[in-house]
């Protein structure tokens, strides 16, 4: 079984740790919070974000990523971002895909950190999902638990969640 690289070591070199962003949107459904994903052909879900630019503000970099994964092709629906509270922050310490939910003691150059923002969505959106890509609302309840399906930072959301009161709004 060989070793899956997931940064190009040259780079590492060159940039040096890799920050990235996503965003957690949160979404009601039938009374029920929902996270939204971006689903890549039938497996693989993430979270909307990426890799910020060396030196790049970590909520302007989330607040560009998600318009240029999300936004409409349109001056009246473009998506007014409203970036919240970091809820986790992962670390990858070696070029392999391995996350940890702490940088790991050892480790003094890790290649990797990636935060976790939550997003607050207004009453009404407009996305515009490229067509390689598939936009999922999915529950909650079916992420919690489920690393087999989700990996294990998507599917620890819940617990990250937790902390928080979401008051459901019926329109």
């Amino acid at each position: 079984m060989g070793c899956l690289m997931y940064q190009h070591p040259g780079s590492y070199m060159k940039e040096g740790m890799r920050t990235s962003v996503e965003a957690i949107l949160l979404v009601q459904e039938h009374n029920h919070p929902h996270i939204l994903l971006l689903q890549i052909g039938n497996t693989f879900c993430k979270l909307p974000g990426g890799r910020l630019k060396p030196g790049e503000n970590e909520i302007e970099g989330l607040k560009r990523k998600l318009s240029s994964k999300l936004a409409a092709n349109s001056a009246s629906h473009q998506p007014n971002w409203q970036v919240g509270e970091c809820v986790a922050v992962w670390w990858r310490p070696n070029f392999e895909t391995v996350m940890y939910p702490y940088c790991p003691p050892h480790i003094t150059k890790p290649k990797e950190c990636k935060k976790l923002f939550l997003v607050h969505l207004s009453e009404r959106e407009y996305f515009a999902v490229p067509k390689n890509l598939k936009l999922l609302a999915v529950p909650l309840f079916e992420l919690y638990d489920n690393v087999q399906r989700y990996g294990p930072v998507i599917s620890t959301i819940p617990q990250q969640l937790s902390r928080f009161q979401f008051n459901m709004v019926n329109a």
